[in-house]
């Protein structure tokens, strides 16, 4: 072990999903744990069973604060692995649901939080199968921390994946960005404007229908959320060895959104969504596609805000309203902490 190995901590940005926590995953976790399946890096784990293939994936809530316009950790906790198992092309099926709570967490907050996940889940069209609970001392944790695993069944013919980005796809975007992540900020710092921003927290496995049924063969689909879409698209970027070239003139904003971005200083391609995601679509099915997004309750605001090029592989580059060009790279750190 090298003896800077020996003092270093783990920091608030190893979960930020930027290149810190990238490192964290790539340096310590894959070379412990790797295997075919865990290498690709997805969303989720896709599995073979016999003649069938199902997408498996898991995650950790822990925001703060715990209720938020538009969500909650409970809705959050059900939405955001059923969204996860949609980007593998994955029908959700069935979740698990493991609650960590503090010592003296008031029970009136836990069956909201209970009622919510419920109503997430019927939404969603998946059923709470199984889980655990755990309290622990008052101080070992925040309130509330929630764990999901989903499963879902994935179609014939059915392969969206990271490394699949090719050039001349269209890169769709399903609405706004940076919703989620302004909200929870603002509401953490007790902040108020004149117009309330509130969460995009949605399910999106409808919306993943709709795509697949107008083209199975979509290359890549991703929910933007820690890091938000600037980290998302270099990742792609990365594992396709595609480049990519956005467009800043089609970067969808609500005007209140922007307007808490630059007072604050945040440059919303970095700032988490959590009901958004991202298609990348060969040229002759792009509108299509987007007519299909446009029909679902959560994609009405859809949009195409770029593509796959030959030019720069691995890296992504933006056309600024100006006509210049700048490089927009993964995120460094954490922006926002806590924001899922």
């Amino acid at each position: 072990m090298k003896s800077d190995d020996q003092t270093a901590k783990i920091l608030l940005d190893h979960g930020s999903g930027g290149k810190i926590s990238h490192k964290l995953v790539t340096d310590i976790l894959l070379p412990e744990f790797d295997n075919p399946i865990l290498s690709q890096l997805n969303d989720g784990a896709i599995l073979d069973f016999g003649d069938s293939r199902f997408a498996f994936s898991t995650d950790t809530f822990t925001v703060y604060p715990i209720f938020f316009p538009g969500g909650d950790i409970g809705e959050l906790a059900v939405y955001g692995t059923v969204n996860d198992v949609a980007m593998c092309g994955g029908v959700p099926l069935y979740l698990s649901s493991g609650f960590i709570i503090e010592e003296g967490f008031d029970m009136a907050d836990f069956k909201r939080i209970v009622k919510s996940m419920g109503a997430a889940a019927a939404k969603a069209g998946v059923k709470i199968v199984t889980g655990d609970t755990k309290v622990v001392p008052k101080g070992a944790a925040d309130k509330i921390f929630i764990n999901t695993t989903g499963v879902g069944r994935i179609p014939e013919g059915i392969h969206p994946a990271s490394h699949r980005a090719m050039p001349g796809d269209k890169i769709i975007i399903s609405g706004t960005m940076a919703d989620h992540g302004m909200t929870i900020l603002t509401q953490r710092e007790g902040m108020s404007f004149e117009s309330n921003i509130k969460s995009d927290t949605a399910p999106l496995n409808h919306m993943t229908r709709r795509i697949l049924s107008v083209c199975k063969d979509i290359h890549v689909l991703r929910d933007p959320t820690r890091g938000g879409v600037g980290t998302t698209l270099n990742e792609i970027a990365e594992k396709s060895d595609a480049g990519i070239l956005i467009y800043e003139d089609r970067l969808p904003v609500r005007d209140e959104v922007m307007g808490v971005c630059e007072l604050l200083g945040f440059d919303p391609l970095y700032v988490a969504n959590e009901g958004k995601l991202l298609a990348f679509v060969d040229e002759k099915n792009a509108d299509a596609v987007l007519a299909e997004i446009k029909k679902d309750e959560f994609g009405r605001d859809a949009v195409v805000i770029g593509e796959v090029v030959s030019d720069h592989p691995g890296q992504v580059f933006m056309q600024t309203r100006i006509g210049g060009t700048r490089m927009v790279d993964m995120m460094a750190g954490e922006q926002l902490p806590r924001i899922c």
